[in-house]
């Protein structure tokens, strides 16, 4: 048992081994710990062992204190002032970091494939691993599908801060207009998810209604009676017939007076505020006054042509119209888009050379040659999944120019 002095409880058992305890080498335990500290109570309080020698201290030098005037001294830079008439401004940003547009960087990829054949004999070898390059037929294909991508791109993209208008026009009758527009029109709609309408703007009634999918009870003629209490998008949708591409068609349901130029500006206004896009099908008299209210209200033209004399003499005719009234019937002269049809006809290749003149001296901004497609040639009512892959690629192209303007002449 442990030593205590005065008889005192210790607070726990095991409380006096711990004190002092030093875990070293020449560490006690057990028996050999409890003879020593018996041995160390047994000493006088005033009397230190015999073999305890005192240690000797090594002496320290202590390096002297130093002072303020000990250290050198540093010269004092003085405070920079900045007048008042010139506060202070971050440094500015170089004029060029963003004078052009920079949406490559993130296109840019270095992670293109080489392309792989994946039809016909090749196709076959590629899929056992002897990857082979397609020929050329597939090749053609391939390209075909990135050259539309890319125009998809662009037409899907494209923005604008108001709604904006395409007419289509040609005073030839049946040289496609009507075709032109209900494709034209799908196409922008099937790529940006609707918000297009396309409208006829004829003074007569034409044939937008019976080419296009549906049998709406009411159309243009009904819209223009009621133009003035159209207040919401549903109320205006009574009006249209919705296509499979997601286009609305406002054509002619039946018997209708005559437009006029206030009857044109009147529509497209309430249309505009319910639709992003729209598409005018025109009619044959470039001198009527529903003609008038068409390019009043237009943004860009495109004109639809036959391989055929009489065509594209009455779209140069047009041209030279439009040029002569100046301002804005000019500029949509200037900038207008040729759509080069075939419905099957046979075509003289005299004909077709002395058209491509014609079209080339015409002063247009771009030409667009669509091939022949029996979808279109039936004249019936035309959805847009039902044409040819060539045709729907070229009318895809058509659209993508005519965004392309839009969005250069349109701020």
């Amino acid at each position: 048992m442990t030593h205590q002095e005065n008889n005192e409880p210790a607070a726990f058992a095991g409380a006096q081994r711990a004190a002092g305890y030093v875990e070293a080498e020449h560490t006690m335990h057990g028996q050999e710990l409890r003879d020593a500290l018996d041995a160390a109570a047994l000493l006088p309080v005033d009397e230190e062992p015999a073999d305890v020698e005192p240690a000797t201290a090594e002496p320290v030098e202590i390096p002297p204190v130093q002072t303020r005037a000990d250290f050198p001294s540093t010269p004092v830079q003085p405070a920079m002032t900045v007048p008042a008439s010139q506060p202070f401004a971050p440094a500015a940003r170089p004029a060029d970091v963003f004078s052009e547009p920079f949406s490559d960087l993130s296109t840019a990829t270095t992670t293109e494939k080489p392309a792989v054949a994946s039809k016909g004999m090749r196709g076959a070898l590629s899929r056992i691993g002897i990857r082979m390059a397609p020929g050329a037929a597939e090749a053609a294909e391939l390209k075909a599908g990135e050259e539309r991508r890319r125009d998809e791109q662009t037409i899907r993209q494209a923005t604008w801060t108001r709604a904006v208008s395409v007419l289509v026009a040609n005073p030839k009758g049946g040289t496609g207009k009507t075709p032109t527009s209900l494709l034209l029109g799908g196409v922008l709609a099937a790529v940006r998810g609707g918000s297009v309408a396309i409208v006829e703007v004829s003074d007569d009634p034409g044939a937008l209604t019976f080419r296009a999918e549906g049998n709406p009870p009411r159309g243009i003629g009904e819209l223009v009676r009621d133009v003035a209490g159209i207040r919401t998008a549903g109320q205006l949708a009574g009006y249209t017939a919705p296509q499979t591409s997601f286009a609305s068609v406002i054509g002619t349901t039946g018997r209708r007076d005559r437009l006029v130029r206030e009857d044109v500006v009147s529509v497209a206004a309430v249309v505009d505020e319910f639709y992003g896009i729209r598409v005018m099908d025109s009619g044959n008299q470039p001198s009527s006054s529903a003609f008038e209210g068409a390019v009043e209200t237009a943004d860009a033209l495109m004109i639809p042509v036959m391989n055929a004399g009489d065509a594209v003499l009455e779209a140069v005719a047009l041209l030279d119209v439009l040029r002569a009234a100046g301002g804005k019937a000019a500029t949509l002269a200037d900038n207008a888009i040729i759509v080069r049809l075939t419905d099957g006809r046979p075509e003289h290749p005299q004909v077709v050379e002395r058209v491509n003149r014609i079209i080339t001296g015409s002063n247009v901004r771009q030409v667009f040659e669509v091939p022949y497609d029996a979808h279109i040639a039936e004249r019936g009512q035309l959805t847009l999944d039902s044409l040819s892959p060539a045709s729907r690629q070229a009318f895809t192209a058509a659209a993508a120019g005519v965004v392309t303007y839009l969005q250069q002449s349109i701020r």
